[in-house]
């Protein structure tokens, strides 16, 4: 294979796994805080010169640092292994955020850990008579269905932690 279509498909596995991120990005909750998520989320990364603004060289130059951090083998190209390593290891730092926030704000006896009473109702619970539309006492398929697109439609993201 020639170098430049080694490049190409380069490129394009690299498009694909920033799509990728971003598309978990957007989803609340979990993964990100909304459309641009990513961006103000990875920004102080981003801005090399803490600027407060972001060149297309700065852009660039995280672009390439990240490549060369999923390229574990150093062969110039990412396989779905790199890829798929790489991905889950920015999800597993973001859940450890997740998670430690949740102990920040919900652990009232500061123990380390939260009881079933600190972790109090899900969000399902909270809103059940709102979600059973017909009040016979039990959500349908249906109905989740329903609220879920009604959800889709108002601009949330259907990530874990979305009350």
């Amino acid at each position: 294979m020639s170098a430049s279509k080694k490049t190409v498909l380069v490129a394009l596995a690299l498009t694909g796994a920033m799509i990728g991120t971003a598309a978990l990005a957007q989803s609340k909750g979990m993964w990100g805080e909304g459309r641009g998520g990513m961006l103000t989320e990875m920004f102080e990364a981003i801005d090399a010169d803490s600027d407060g603004k972001i060149t297309l060289a700065e852009l660039e130059a995280h672009r390439k640092a990240e490549f060369a951090a999923a390229d574990t083998n150093g062969d110039g190209a990412l396989s779905p292994d790199e890829l798929s390593a790489h991905q889950l290891a920015r999800i597993q730092a973001r859940l450890a955020e997740r998670t430690q926030a949740m102990l920040d704000n919900m652990d009232n006896d500061g123990n380390g850990s939260l009881s079933e009473d600190e972790m109090g109702k899900g969000p399902g619970e909270r809103h059940f008579a709102r979600l059973d539309t017909d009040n016979d006492g039990a959500i349908s398929k249906a109905e989740a269905e329903e609220a879920m697109q009604h959800r889709g439609k108002r601009g949330h993201g259907g990530g874990m932690g979305n009350n």
